[in-house]
């Protein structure tokens, strides 16, 4: 069996990260053959050198190994690529900072987010062509009372089509399999920020949000933009379907294997027959309390999209007239070691 100096040693030089190490006199005493790739440096460039002598001309990194504390920070290395790095301290002095190039991944994010621009720009072209000609037709002479409805119901799909064209395009991206994050995640950070960002709009119709959250919260891997954008589908929906001065709950737990995270509301609701349906893209209610409410039925689309991309579920319960409650869950990492 492999010891524990023999397991670190062989993860030490065989992760695709670069990891170095400095100890309590601020001298560099290890890198791994990871970083001196990244770095374009070899041993004797860096070992026994202080930071500020290796590694004078990256400032993000010798930041990492200057700043107290934990650290994220990009690191520009050679040939045009990029790292972030990670830094924490021991309480013997020594500063571990590891790089994990993300050069692929951040080109693969901006070519997404020109892909969905460009391409939510030529679906909105023949949509907006559509509604356009919907128009004329009113114009034109009266209508019988069908023809009017007909009329109506075009604009209403292609007004719904040119608003929900981005989400469609950016949906297809998540079906796809294209890569997403994994890093730690703290659920109640993100519940926090998704919290703040929708306040003023419950504010404004005298709804309470109320927030209970387990603490510790444990942690989960995945990517922390998809799964802010999950929470806020959820927790805009409880808000957006619920009465004036009425309140919604976001509440999380955990254990060792699991975490959860429900949004309930006191709203319209969900008939037992359509409760199966909300999850399918484009899908809305035919409750004609919803008509006056915006919204392309996507976002609980890409919302159990992205849990499922997690290795987690998303389901709902409802009453109509007395409410909804949408759960998820994920699964945990133990990253306190």
């Amino acid at each position: 069996m492999l010891d524990e100096n023999q397991l670190y040693d062989f993860i030490f030089r065989s992760t695709a990260d670069g990891i170095l190490v400095s100890d309590e006199d601020n001298q560099i005493q290890q890198m791994n053959p990871a970083a001196a790739a990244l770095l374009g440096i070899t041993l004797e460039d860096v070992i026994g050198k202080t930071p500020q002598e290796a590694f004078y001309h990256n400032a993000a990194l010798l930041n990492l190994f200057q700043r107290d504390g934990e650290q994220i920070l990009d690191v520009r290395l050679p040939k045009r690529r990029l790292a972030v790095g990670l830094a924490t301290s021991f309480k013997n002095g020594m500063r571990l900072v590891i790089l994990q190039d993300v050069t692929e991944q951040r080109e693969l994010e901006s070519r997404r987010e020109t892909l969905v621009k460009s391409l939510a720009h030529d679906l909105r072209n023949p949509i907006g062509a559509l509604s356009g000609f919907a128009d004329l037709v009113t114009k034109f002479g009266d209508l019988n009372p069908q023809q009017a409805r007909f009329v109506k119901r075009i604009q209403q799909t292609t007004a719904k089509l040119h608003d929900v064209a981005e989400s469609l395009v950016d949906l297809a991206w998540i079906e796809a399999g294209m890569p997403m994050e994994h890093v730690p995640i703290e659920l109640s950070k993100i519940i926090s920020q998704v919290v703040a960002r929708l306040r003023p709009i419950a504010h404004s119709r005298r709804i309470t949000i109320a927030v209970s959250v387990q603490s510790p919260m444990p942690a989960v891997i995945g990517d922390p933009q998809r799964l802010e954008l999950t929470i806020y589908h959820l927790l805009h929906n409880a808000i957006v379907y619920s009465r004036d001065e009425e309140s919604v709950v976001i509440h999380a737990w955990g254990d060792t294997h699991e975490a959860y995270c429900s949004v309930a509301d006191q709203g319209i609701g969900i008939a037992d027959d359509e409760l199966e349906q909300i999850f399918d893209r484009l899908y809305r209610s035919k409750d004609e309390r919803l008509q006056d409410i915006p919204g392309g039925g996507l976002g609980l689309t890409i919302a159990k999209t992205i849990i499922k991309r997690h290795g987690g579920d998303l389901w709902a319960a409802s009453n109509l007239n007395e409410g909804s409650t949408f759960t998820f869950v994920l699964p945990t990492v133990d990253i306190s070691g």
